[in-house]
Parts: structure tokens; C-alpha cells; sequence
């Protein structure tokens, strides 16, 4: 086939040579001759148009119960007078959390599932990726707060209240969202600024930090080792925190000599370890597995498990377990209906 380079001979003398996959490749009608500026192509699950349909059928209305779950959740807690406490007040920020988590990319997913058109521009992307480090960095260190809240009502219940001040808990959630927006205003410029030689398309259904490096055709080993520096201190430093909070929660439930007693313990922290699980779990298995095609295909249901799964799941493991907040849906719904009585 006979085809005309038209970069100028001095400009393609020092273009760096690269080797392509096979992927890049095939996708070379989505990397046009622009630069990596013009916008991405999320490949997404564009390689099984079959179970592009079921995933929308499905994603949709679990969407839409993660925002109906978590919303009604942070309001429940705002204004049900016996829910202001410390741990409904880390409880509404973990909902809000959570709906920021499945609508950083849910929507816009739900989107390319259902048309040809599977582009993101460079600045939406970039906010993407912002969103997500936030978010992601903030659950972190917001569920280690919600450790130590554990840790002293079940350990430490005559002093809960000096402990767990309502200074003391703004204070903490201050960090975590300062931690999380430090974490993204650091990492997110330098991944985008990463130099990808016309490469556009992302083997994911978001702008997904390790994906956007692979994609770097440069050096970018000083990046990484930041990127792993920032996750020793967000996501190791704040899981290691859990588990010493809930060493000690364990003695402590040892020692009780009531059966009642412990019952409770464990029925108070049950929640909290549940949702800590699910988390920690999912991404921990993704993080770790090898750079392989089989598991990148793991990592795309991984990811989209912990930003639409564990939103569904955290409303119901709170309201299901919770005695506290299905008394207080109760009285909002009776007070509903006093306002607004059915007709007879």
C-alpha cells in the first residue's frame, strides 16, 4: 500500500521510536494524527458489544439505587435529631462519598455503553482522574476515622463523648478531604503531563490513573514512585490504623464476660467491618494482580464494583444492621404521612 508520511523528514528523525501492541494497533482509527490533547478513546467493554447491553440493563438501576440509597441516608442523618452523633456524622460523609465515587463515572459510562461515540476530551479526563484520587483518598482516611469511632465506644465508652468532640470529628474529616484533594492536586497533574506520542486509547471505562502511565512513552518511573509513596501513606497507613483499631476492639470484646455485652460490641463495629471489607478487599485484588489481559479484564469489573457496587451495598449493610436508622426512617415516613395523608 503505498502511503506518504506527512511529517516533515527533520521532525520524524526525532519522533522516538516505538513498539505497539497489537491493541494500539487495531485501535488506530480512534488515535487520529492529533495529540493526546484532542481527547481519549475509553475502550471500556467496546471488545464485548454482547455484554455492552447487559451491563447498561443492569448498571442503570443499580446506578439509581446507589443515589436514592445514599441520598436518603445523608438526609436521615441530617435532620433526624437522634442520629447527631459522631458515627452518623462519619456515616453521612461516607454516603457522600460514595455518591461522588458512582457519579464521577458512572453516568458518563452508562453513556458509551449505549452509543458508538466512546471519547472523553483531555480536560474531562483530567477532571475525571481528579475526582477519582480525591474521592478514593479521602474513603480511605474517612474509614479509618470511623475505625478509631469503633475503637473507643466499644473500648473507651464512659469517655466517647470527650474523645469523639464535634470539633474534634470536623477536624478529622477536614483531614481526610485535605489529604484526598493534596493526593489529587499532586498526582493528577503529573499524569496528565506524561508524554503519550499520540497514544489515545485508555484499556479502561474511566481515566484511571495506572492506566494513563502504561500509556506514557517516556520515563515515567518517577511518577510511579510518587504515586506508590502516596498510596503507602493514604491507603496502607489508614488500613493499618483499622486493623490496630480493631485488635484492640477484639481483646476487648475477649474480655467481656456478658454475652449481651459482646453481642452488641460486635453488632456495633459488624457494619463498619463490612463495608472496610469490601473496599479494601476489591481494590487490593485489583491492584495486585499481573499486567496480563485477563487481568485488566478483572480490574475494568473490579473498578466498576467498588464505584457502583459498594455504593448499593453500603445504604443497605447500614439500614439492614442498623437498629438506630430504621428507627429514624420510620419516624420520617410517619411524619410524611401525618403531612401529607392518603385519602380515603
Amino acid at each position: 500500500m503505498l502511503w506518504k508520511d506527512p511529517t516533515p523528514a527533520r521532525e520524524r528523525q526525532q519522533l522516538p521510536c516505538t513498539l505497539y501492541s497489537s491493541d494500539e494497533v487495531t485501535g488506530s482509527l480512534e488515535e487520529s494524527n492529533g495529540s493526546a490533547e484532542d481527547g481519549f478513546f475509553l475502550v471500556g467493554f467496546s471488545d464485548r458489544p454482547q455484554l455492552e447491553t447487559v451491563l447498561f440493563a443492569v448498571n442503570l438501576p443499580l446506578y439509581v439505587v446507589a443515589v436514592l440509597g445514599n441520598s436518603t441516608i445523608i438526609l436521615v442523618c441530617v435532620l433526624d435529631p437522634g442520629l447527631h452523633t459522631p458515627m452518623y456524622f462519619f456515616l453521612a460523609n461516607l454516603s457522600f462519598l460514595d455518591l461522588c465515587f458512582s457519579t464521577s463515572c458512572i453516568p458518563q459510562m452508562l453513556v458509551h455503553l449505549r452509543g458508538p461515540a466512546k471519547t472523553i476530551s483531555f480536560a474531562g479526563c483530567a477532571v475525571q482522574l481528579s475526582s477519582f484520587l480525591t474521592v478514593g483518598g479521602v474513603e480511605c482516611i474517612l474509614l479509618a476515622v470511623m475505625a478509631y469511632d469503633r475503637y473507643a465506644a466499644v473500648c473507651r465508652p464512659l469517655r466517647y463523648a470527650v474523645l469523639l468532640r464535634p470539633a474534634l470529628c470536623f477536624r478529622l474529616v477536614a483531614v481526610a478531604w485535605g489529604s484526598g484533594l493534596l493526593n489529587a492536586g499532586v498526582m493528577s497533574p503529573l499524569t496528565m503531563a506524561l508524554p503519550r506520542c499520540g497514544r489515545r486509547r485508555v484499556p479502561h471505562f474511566l481515566c484511571e490513573m495506572p492506566a494513563l502511565i502504561k500509556m506514557a512513552c517516556a520515563d515515567a518511573r518517577a511518577v510511579e514512585l510518587l504515586a506508590f509513596a502516596f498510596a503507602v501513606l493514604i491507603v496502607l497507613l489508614p488500613l493499618a490504623l483499622i486493623l490496630a483499631s480493631y485488635g484492640h476492639i477484639a481483646a476487648a470484646v475477649l474480655r467481656m464476660r456478658s454475652a449481651a455485652g459482646r453481642w452488641k460490641a460486635l453488632n456495633t463495629c459488624s457494619s463498619h467491618l463490612a463495608v472496610v471489607s469490601l473496599f479494601y478487599g476489591s481494590i487490593i485484588y485489583m491492584y495486585m494482580q499481573p499486567g496480563n489481559s485477563s487481568s485488566q479484564d478483572r480490574g475494568k469489573f473490579l473498578t466498576l464494583f467498588y464505584n457502583l457496587g459498594a455504593p448499593v451495598l453500603n445504604p443497605l449493610i447500614y439500614t439492614l444492621r442498623n437498629q438506630e436508622v430504621k428507627a429514624a426512617l420510620r419516624r420520617a415516613l410517619g411524619q410524611q404521612q401525618k403531612r401529607f395523608p392518603l385519602s380515603s
